[in-house]
């Protein structure tokens, strides 16, 4: 029987009080220090930092500048301090172990209990209750989730490198839309460095980081679940005149101040952050880092049965009349698709489809359109064996929706007194029942299999300034975003068996705070090559290959490269597909065969690990290095399958030494190339060792390498 992966909280009660969190391997201790809970170091074998009892590596406060643990401030005041013991807690869950340790402060008069959830990954999960204990309001005006020291180094002890070598960070260094999980890694001189996304930059950067300690090979790893303004800092101290560094950290959320008001008696749950440390390579930290967003985040029962359907669509640019929809119907069914959706436009009259921008927020299908409804098109989609899905932006609102001239009041203000375009306030009671309700009822009226749920806005509009009860003006950011996740919660529940695909301009709601109530998630709506095959790579190492959408055909995907590079770009992850050919047009029968024969290999081979795949990322900085080109890598958890695809770029190499990732020296397998659907069979050992010697016709081509062992 196999163990079940350790977790524990490693509790020493005394005068100051060591809560050491331990889960699989990593290692995150805190200490209560004279009212400071501090962030005291971390270990990525397994270690508690006082294993040598009288000797422990925990690090030094004063090092820090700031060693807190966290970074709370109450009416403008730092709540990190002076705070009293008031308890500690845990509960034994099936999947995790939960600790709360309860904190008063002396400062203000609000209680804190911070939460802290162990699942045998490398990861931890971490949450604030903020209790207002006071008869008044008050404003949280700051807040880090998770925070304090890293580590501490003496470079005598390993190295005689230079500063500047220590340490990498890596992230999405892009935050403009086409240019999601633009990856790359970045030395780290001494100083702050900081990575913003929304409120200090555009909304298209998935709020994740890497920090990579280069000498000893440990990398820390966290992202925010948040879909408002998130920041990453890191703190390197150092220099060449001394041996000793130190290195702090903190994830933070962002916002015009106050960040939210926490009326008298009430309790503010902030966002939750993931944060992990483990030695050895990237993919290394982001196959746990997946382990731990499938067994925690994203661990809907039912999304395992739909996260892998082949999903297909039309939309505005298209006719969409209903012998067009019957006809992109029967076309995507003989390619082998399971669900259908009408894409944006489906509100507009005849000809206005491009306009839906303006129609958005009706609701309803266009009667000139669709004089019947859209029964017909859901029943005829049902009668080929495919799901039937909708598209829906309900948070934006169109000036032809009759909304905004009836409600005006649903609009939120920025911090110049300019009201919203279109963007509707969900931060008001009224206006997210109104849209609980519209989606409620779109689902059950159209019979819907799946909700495709756009988010069509400027990042700017995230953060409203209003009073909402209290007398104070604040961003109502934070209660949008906490009453957007309530909705999409609550109908998670009542339709468990709707398939809920997530879509913000493409890849701008990304995060695992979002994600939590969708079974998969579109990254970009970049499609053309080669940004859309570096797209398709990085966002792997931030999301698991199921849960990411990738077109083939459509929007601009049919205009570059060979056919194969279309269709193996969403091969690996959750393959979509457009149309071929024009409604009525014969379709041509050698492209078809190949579309039908890439669907047949995904849901044959590909699907059957995909829940569950590794991925290895042979060239992690694509989109730095584009001359090398993308050679992007999955397998099943015990690396008896898998795939690989390999892709060359304009102007680069399309000569490859390919070494697999995932397979066992001890093993044989079976290899076919997909482009001549050549098979042999070669030792695990030779893989390993010699590789497979690829050459690509041309840039822009790829090659698809599909193994097993037997």
């Amino acid at each position: 029987m196999k163990n079940q992966p350790f977790r524990n909280i490693y509790y020493q009660p005394c005068e100051t009080p060591v809560f050491c969190y331990r889960s699989g391997l990593a290692v995150r201790e805190e200490t209560l220090l004279n009212g400071v809970l501090i962030s005291s170091g971390h270990n990525a074998a397994g270690y508690p930092l006082n294993v040598l009892s009288g000797f422990p590596s925990r690090l030094n406060a004063n090092d820090f500048a700031e060693p807190s643990a966290f970074n709370i401030e109450i009416d403008g005041q730092s709540i990190d301090y002076r705070l009293e013991f008031i308890g500690f807690e845990t509960e034994e869950n099936e999947n995790s172990t939960e600790c709360i340790l309860a904190l008063k402060s002396k400062i203000k008069p609000v209680t804190l209990k911070i939460h802290t959830l162990l699942d045998g990954t490398q990861m931890l999960t971490r949450y604030i209750e903020i209790i207002n204990n006071s008869d008044k309001p008050v404003c949280l005006s700051r807040l880090s989730l998770i925070s304090g020291g890293v580590e501490g180094f003496d470079r005598r002890m390993l190295t005689n490198h230079g500063i500047d070598e220590l340490y990498s960070v890596g992230y999405f260094t892009n935050d403009q839309w086409g240019k999601e999980g633009e990856f790359a890694w970045k030395p780290l001189s001494p100083d702050i460095f900081s990575v913003d996304t929304r409120f200090g930059r555009d909304r298209f950067r998935h709020p994740i980081i890497f920090i990579r300690n280069n000498i000893t090979g440990t990398i820390y790893t966290c992202q925010i679940g948040w879909s408002g303004g998130c920041r990453f800092s890191v703190d390197y101290n150092a220099s060449e005149e001394r041996n000793f560094t130190s290195l702090a950290f903190k994830a933070e959320i962002t916002s015009h101040k106050p960040i939210t008001v926490i009326p008298a008696g009430e309790t503010f749950t902030t966002p939750e952050v993931h944060f992990g440390i483990m030695c050895g390579s990237l993919d290394d930290a982001v196959n746990d880092m997946h382990n731990h967003i499938r067994k925690s985040v994203l661990n809907m029962p039912e999304a395992d049965q739909t996260a892998c359907l082949v999903g297909a669509g039309m939309g505005a640019e298209h006719t969409m009349s209903i012998d067009d929809s019957k006809d992109f119907m029967r076309q995507f069914a003989s390619l082998g698709a399971e669900v259908f959706i009408v894409d944006a436009g489906w509100e507009c009259p005849p000809d206005r489809q491009t306009e839906w921008g303006e129609f958005n927020g009706i609701n309803l299908p266009n009667p000139e359109r669709y004089p019947d409804g859209l029964a017909e098109l859901s029943d005829y989609c049902h009668s080929l064996g495919m799901k039937f899905g909708l598209w829906v932006d309900i948070e934006n609102v169109g000036k032809l929706s009759g909304v905004a001239s009836e409600h005006p009041d649903w609009f939120g203000s920025d911090i110049f007194g300019n009201r919203s375009r279109n963007y509707i306030d969900m931060s008001r009671t009224e206006v997210a029942q109104w849209a609980e309700n519209e989606l409620a009822r779109i689902i059950t009226d159209y019979k819907l299999d799946l909700l495709r749920v756009d988010h069509n806005i400027s990042y700017r509009d995230y953060f409203a300034i209003r009073d909402t009860g209290s007398g104070i003006p604040e961003c109502v950011s934070v209660r949008h975003i906490n009453n957007v996740y309530k909705m999409y919660n609550n109908l998670k529940k009542r339709f468990p068996d709707v398939i809920f695909e997530n879509c913000a301009g493409g890849g701008a709601r990304t995060d695992l705070g979002m994600m939590k109530n969708f079974n998969h998630t579109w990254v970009s709506d970049c499609q053309r090559a080669p940004r859309s095959v570096m797209i398709t790579n990085g966002m792997t190492l931030a999301l698991p290959p199921e849960r990411v959408d990738r077109l083939f055909a459509g929007m601009g995907c049919h205009e570059f490269c060979s056919l194969d590079v279309q269709m193996r770009n969403t091969m690996l992850t959750h393959m979509t597909l457009n149309v071929i050919a024009p409604a009525g047009a014969e379709l041509n029968t050698e492209q078809a065969d190949f579309v039908r024969h890439s669907v047949d290999v995904y849901k044959n081979f590909i699907r059957g690990f995909l829940p569950e795949a590794k991925v290895f990322h042979h060239t992690p900085e694509a989109a730095k290095n584009p001359d090398e080109g993308c050679v992007f890598e999955i397998a099943s958890p015990d690396c008896q399958k898998g795939a690989i695809g390999v892709f060359s770029f304009p102007c680069g190499k399309t000569d490859f030494n390919i070494i697999p990732k995932s397979t066992n020296p001890a093993s044989n397998y079976q290899i076919t190339l997909d482009n001549s659907g050549a098979s042999f069979n070669i030792s695990g050992y030779e893989l390993m060792t010699r590789g497979l010697k690829i050459t690509l016709p041309s840039t822009l081509s790829s090659e698809l390498i599909l193994f097993k062992s037997i």
